[in-house]
């Protein structure tokens, strides 16, 4: 087998892409169902849709986003409504900035994609409370999402308010707007059974409800196997193929397909391999679905306190086709982009056929075969000819050997684990275990010559590395109480009833009188006294007369920590820390965080102190907080300090510096791996709560793709911080003088944060000359019009770069039998000696190139040794 294999550098190019919006998006639509498709405008649809949350993208990145999408073959966008960045205030409404929700649809629309719109209002979405407005658990007699009057009303509300936002909008399809699906509650069949008969009640009353708004489009229910007759319920998960909906009358939909997972601090990164998704895809359209989407095509980023949890992390990367930064992960992002034009190739037979003909192959192998037939309209006259057409999806899912099939009387090799497409029953255009895409590498740039680090490996500074800054101030934080809007309470208040969530942070401060006799009781015995609590969550520091005692972190777990006191009157401050509200599960207003039970000072004379009704005083949030020192207007009116750069490490410090904006137009990182755990601002912006929690070294393996997929089957990172790389966003900067704030709680160096960007600046692409054609060739005018034949066409290479990046040098190239993989590339036994000049005459200087796999190109490589395996 000769395997062409080639590697090369891009460079960024100073341009500036310009984006019109649209004025008008589609000619008035209709959308209806039967129990094979959407209808959309009259025609089935196969539709591939990629889920966007607006909110964890700028404006200024939606519609770079939204193109890319478009451009991997995406017909729809899907999202969902945050309810507590649209009404924060009860009342009061947001839909400015990241919350403009008007503005992204109309983006979608002005790109001639449909969006399915998920208002729920419950979003779960590891976003903080679910998407709930914490103001909600406050309404008198309130119960989350059952047959509770105070919360279908408020429910009813905001789901009216979306409905009627959009239609005043001109947003639906049949306004001409790109809304073609609404969804009502979310995964609410998971948690039903905990409710009783008033679940099963709001389940009818939420759809009710949602159809009376009369938004003229279909609404979904995902995950609800008692959705009404007038409702398309949808499947969740890593497989949907063998989901069926609740009615015949309805079409197979998958509302989430995980093409990653969530990451919590501490934990290691998990990877799905592409290979394994593309199969989940192609089965479940071979078995008769009909609209997919990716939960996430993009995932972004938790800015400010947005992430859920408890405890999970900043970046919402997904590993999702576009990363972070709204960079193409590649041959994730490209391998799909083939799957969704082969499914389109095959989307005339879907949509003809009301069902597929079934036929086995093997012990584990199987073919759906699609038929129908179509109508070409004639030249002459009103005459019409009807054609009969034929697409089959083969499947090996052995999860260990290959097997050759015979199908329609050919003989075909389907690879362990994996789908291959043939869009006219005869030739394989696709096969999901087939990865032709290119790999992308990319990289931080440290902002010195020759320092870049890959990702997401950890950085190991040089002594060269130029950090953000040189000079940094500091001021610290008081601990305990810091000014006079504070109370005092006989007893242990709950969190959230206190905060209302406006911070992270509560503060709650006793006092405690020791006498001789104590002290020497424990002396005595040799034991120490314990402060005990019942059940904590998320994290308690514990400070005894100013002094940080320690810490625990964990959710609803019993804290029992040993305490040093003195003879005499003990200041005891336990500091509360929420770090993302829970977002999943029943009952949620009834969750809370904070403290739960009695709290105790155990190992004295007489026996448990119980302290839980002594006489607390509660102090919400930091001052730093309250006078706004992240904000350039508030900034400099505090006394702060200069910070020594060998100073030691203090806890509950905020740091100050300015610094300028790194070159060009890639994306932006600060690296926070020497900080502990805090926040952060630039330019008054939240970028988002940083934490240097380190994995466990145990659990990465060698991913093998074959197989059932789980979250933890194919993780990375192991070992290392979860996360160092925070994403600030272009838009948020300005060219130099940008304001960083820091509020650090366990000791951190800031002089040891640097300023980044992170671009693909190494790709790799290796297609054997047994790979399938382009698929574009079968959209080719010479093939459509039998000028040629598939069988004529060649595989090609495709190499691209990031926009406004062009390939700057080829650095490797063999056609021929080469070994190795991306970045360790060498030749084999046979290699055609032009190989490197060809491909640097195609791409060299170019932002993209295709490069013919062939001997007509290259030459015969090989001579005699032309059987070789390489």
């Amino acid at each position: 087998m000769l395997r062409p294999q080639i590697t090369l550098l891009c460079l960024l190019l100073l341009t500036t892409a310009i984006i019109a919006v649209a004025g008008e998006y589609f000619k008035p639509f209709n959308v209806s169902y039967d129990h094979r498709a959407l209808i959309i405008d009259g025609r089935r649809r196969m539709l591939i849709s990629a889920g966007i949350h607006y909110p964890r993208a700028t404006p200024q990145m939606w519609p770079d986003l939204i193109a890319k999408s478009k451009e991997g073959g995406a017909d729809v966008i899907q999202t969902y409504v945050f309810w507590s960045g649209h009404e924060p205030v009860k009342g009061k409404y947001n839909f400015q900035g990241r919350y403009d929700l008007v503005k992204f649809v109309k983006l979608v629309g002005s790109n001639g994609l449909y969006l399915h719109l998920r208002i729920g209002p419950y979003v779960c979405a590891e976003w903080n409370f679910g998407g709930f407005p914490v103001w909600l658990r406050d309404v008198p007699g309130i119960e989350f999402r059952t047959n509770n009057e105070p919360f279908k009303e408020e429910m009813q509300r905001f789901v009216k308010k979306i409905v009627e936002l959009m239609r005043e909008e001109n947003l639906f399809s049949w306004q001409g707007g790109p809304i073609i699906m609404l969804q009502i509650e979310n995964e609410y069949g998971d948690i039903e059974g905990h409710y009783g008969q008033k679940g099963k009640d709001y389940v009818k009353w939420a759809a009710k409800m949602a159809v009376g708004l009369g938004a003229g489009v279909p609404w979904v229910m995902c995950k609800q196997v008692d959705a009404p007759e007038y409702i398309l319920d949808a499947c969740n998960g890593y497989y949907c193929d063998s989901f069926r909906p609740n009615s015949k009358k309805k079409p197979m939909l998958w509302t989430e397909n995980w093409d990653g997972w969530y990451t919590t601090w501490g934990g290691a990164l998990p990877h799905r391999p592409v290979e394994d998704l593309a199969f989940a895809v192609a089965r479940f359209f071979q078995r008769g679905g009909s609209f997919q989407n990716y939960y996430m095509y993009f995932g972004g980023t938790n800015f400010g306190r947005t992430s859920g949890g408890p405890n999970y992390i900043t970046s919402y990367d997904y590993d999702a086709p576009l990363d972070e930064y709204g960079l193409l992960s590649q041959p994730k992002w490209g391998h799909l982009k083939d799957l969704h034009a082969a499914i389109k190739l095959c989307e005339p037979a879907l949509v003809a056929a009301d069902s597929p003909q079934y036929m086995k192959l093997g012990p584990q192998q199987e073919a759906h075969v699609y038929r129908g037939n179509i109508i070409d309209e004639g030249q002459i006259g009103t005459f019409s000819k009807s054609r009969s057409i034929c697409a089959a999806f083969l499947a090996n899912i052995d999860e260990h050997k290959a097997y050759n099939v015979e199908f329609l009387g050919q003989v075909y090799t389907l690879p362990p684990w994996s789908v291959s497409i043939l869009p006219d029953c005869k030739h394989v255009v696709f096969n999901t275990a087939k990865v032709g895409a290119q790999t992308s590498i990319k990289l931080v740039e440290l902002n010195f010559p020759s320092s870049k680090m890959y990702i997401p490996q950890r950085l190991m500074f040089q002594e060269e590395v130029t950090y953000i800054a040189n000079d940094w101030m500091t001021l610290k934080e008081p601990i305990g109480l810091w000014s006079n809007n504070n109370f005092t309470s006989r007893s242990i208040m709950e969190h959230l009833n206190v905060t209302k969530d406006k911070s992270d942070y509560l503060w709650y401060t006793t006092r405690i009188y020791i006498s001789d006799d104590e002290i020497s009781f424990w002396e005595e015995n040799e034991v120490s006294p314990e402060l005990s609590i019942d059940s904590m969550r998320d994290l308690v520091r514990i400070f005894i007369n100013g002094e940080l005692s320690g810490s625990a972190k964990g959710h609803w777990i019993k804290v029992l920590h040993p305490i040093q006191l003195v003879q005499g009157y003990n200041d005891i401050v336990l500091l509360s820390e929420t770090v993302g509200l829970q977002n999943y599960g029943a009952f949620l207003e009834k969750d809370g965080a904070g403290f739960r039970g009695r709290v105790k000072l155990t190992n004295s004379k007489n026996g448990d102190i119980d302290l839980t009704e002594s006489l607390w005083t509660y102090q919400v949030g930091l001052k730093g907080e309250f006078l706004k020192l992240f904000t350039r207007e508030k900034a400099e009116t505090v006394g702060w300090t200069k910070l020594s750069p060998v100073a030691t490490p203090s806890i509950f410090s905020w740091y100050k510096t300015y610094f300028d904006a790194p070159g060009g137009t890639d994306p932006v990182v600060l690296y926070l791996g020497s900080m502990g755990k805090g926040q952060a601002w630039v330019n008054g912006h939240h970028i988002g709560r940083y934490w240097n929690l380190v994995s466990p070294k145990d659990g990465c393996r060698t991913c093998d793709y074959r197989g059932a997929y789980s979250s933890d089957k194919c993780t990375t990172n192991c070992g290392n911080p979860t996360q160092i790389w925070y994403h600030v966003p272009r838009s948020w900067l300005q060219r130099n003088q940008n304001l960083l704030v820091m509020f650090e709680e366990t000791g951190g160096n800031p002089y040891k944060i640097t300023i980044n960007t992170i671009s693909t600046q190494t790709i790799c692409g290796q297609v054997p000359e047994t790979h399938y054609p382009p698929l574009q060739m079968w959209w080719h005018p010479d093939l459509t019009n039998g000028r040629i034949a598939i069988n004529d066409a060649t595989p090609e290479l495709h190499l691209q770069c990031e926009d406004e990046h062009t390939i700057s040098s080829i650095e490797f190239a063999s056609y021929g039998t080469p070994q190795g993989k991306c970045q360790y590339f060498s030749k084999g036994n046979c290699h055609a000696p032009n190989s490197l000049s060809i491909v640097s005459q195609a791409c060299e200087g170019r932002n993209s190139c295709s490069i013919a796999v062939s001997n007509a190109v290259f030459g015969d490589p090989c001579g005699h040794c032309k059987d070789f395996i390489g």
